[in-house]
């Protein structure tokens, strides 16, 4: 496969390139939370970020705007994951945005729900949904990805602490997905190593987000608690999530592969 041109981002002259000049990531679930944070991470390390959103374009274009404000290249992919056909359908919009031969260097697979619901009510249908987005898109997003990846790349997945800890029995079905992934990230490392490409999943524990607003941000003793979990003593932000993908995604973490980085702040100590 051949290797696309380095993209033009406008950065301001004089400016320090950063470690991911050149390259290209696709960032699930891009527009909020997590997923923003590791946007605007990789756009300021120099690589041209593809944005994806389920169903806020809005807040994908807000994403971009704030990359490119920043001095890099990034553009907005929609498309509904955990329904038939999705990894396709999405592939086919990246290799549609980018032209040339559609080829990519960075997947991070973030996008992701949870179902909080105990485990005597949680329905069929919701346990579905939780493992066809958390799971089976990554999955076949990686699978169909593989040719477009070019050798020496990079796949991320973001998994969670609760696969390794009972701290949220609620959230059992949402585990027991990450947990699949977590195993997925194992054995794939292994399949696609003899192209050096690594793959490695991020696992974030208790992050300050939109997600996670309406039980902890302003309520001062949920706040507490959530950062007494930490060994920190905090709670987690975008920010630090994204520090450790822009690592893994660089050349820095050329021999780490098929590892599940604690990034809880200490959570599982």
């Amino acid at each position: 496969m051949g290797v696309l041109a380095e993209p033009t981002t406008g950065r301001t002259a004089g400016k320090e390139a950063g470690r991911l000049v050149g390259k290209t990531a696709l960032v699930t679930g891009g527009s909020r939370g997590i997923g923003r944070g590791i946007a605007e991470r990789l756009g300021r390390e120099g690589a041209r970020v593809a944005v994806h959103y389920g169903s806020n374009g809005s807040a994908a274009e807000e994403t971009v705007a704030a990359i490119e404000a920043a001095g890099g290249e990034a553009f907005a992919i929609g498309q509904e994951l955990g329904v038939p056909g999705d990894a396709a359908a999405l592939w086919k919009a990246f290799d549609t945005a980018v032209g040339g031969d559609g080829g990519i260097d960075i997947l991070v697979n973030n996008a992701g729900i949870t179902s909080p619901k105990p485990f005597g009510t949680l329905a069929e249908e919701e346990y579905d949904r939780v493992f066809a987005i958390n799971t089976k898109a990554p999955f076949f997003l990686a699978q169909l990805g593989a040719e477009r990846l070019r050798d020496g790349g990079r796949i991320i997945n973001v998994s969670t602490g609760l696969s390794k800890a009972a701290l949220m029995p609620e959230l059992i079905a949402y585990s027991m997905s990450k947990a699949a992934l977590d195993l997925f990230t194992r054995d794939l490392s292994k399949v696609l190593g003899p192209r050096r490409i690594t793959v490695n999943a991020v696992a974030p524990g208790i992050v300050d987000t939109d997600i996670n607003a309406d039980w902890l941000r302003g309520d001062d003793k949920a706040w507490a608690g959530a950062a007494a979990l930490s060994a920190l003593g905090g709670v987690g932000s975008p920010a630090e999530i994204a520090d450790v993908v822009a690592f893994l995604a660089s050349d820095d973490a050329r021999w780490v592969t098929g590892h599940w980085i604690d990034a809880t702040g200490g959570s599982m100590v």
